[in-house]
């Protein structure tokens, strides 16, 4: 029986919803944590489009990207990342950086869902 997390992320800002997100996903709140399997739960961010974000953070915060080519660096704003993908996107940028870089990152990815 997978345990359901909602978090409403209104009037919140991105960075404490996203924590708190990975940690669910994690399991790091349930009392059978296991740091090497997946946990069984499912996470819903609800109203990700009404976070609270400051005018300096939506143009001055930088996401970078590298293909590995030379001059295939390239740098984000929030408010670019915001036009492109929404706020769903921005929201799993944040999430997924957040999580431990092993093969069950992408396992955690899919467990959550992202509604405007």
């Amino acid at each position: 029986m997978a345990k359901i997390y909602t978090i409403d992320a209104s009037g919140r800002t991105l960075g404490r919803v996203a924590s708190e997100v990975a940690k669910a996903l994690m399991g790091k709140n349930l009392p059978d944590y296991v740091a090497n399997k997946v946990a069984d739960v499912q996470v819903t961010i609800i109203n990700a489009s009404k976070t609270k974000m400051s005018e300096s953070r939506m143009n001055n915060t930088l996401h970078e990207r590298y293909s590995g080519q030379p001059g295939g660096f390239k740098e984000e704003t929030n408010a670019k990342i915001l036009e492109k993908k929404g706020w769903a996107g921005l929201y799993e940028l944040g999430i997924y950086g957040m999580l431990p870089s092993n093969k069950l990152r992408p396992l955690m990815m899919k467990r959550l869902t992202i509604k405007d």
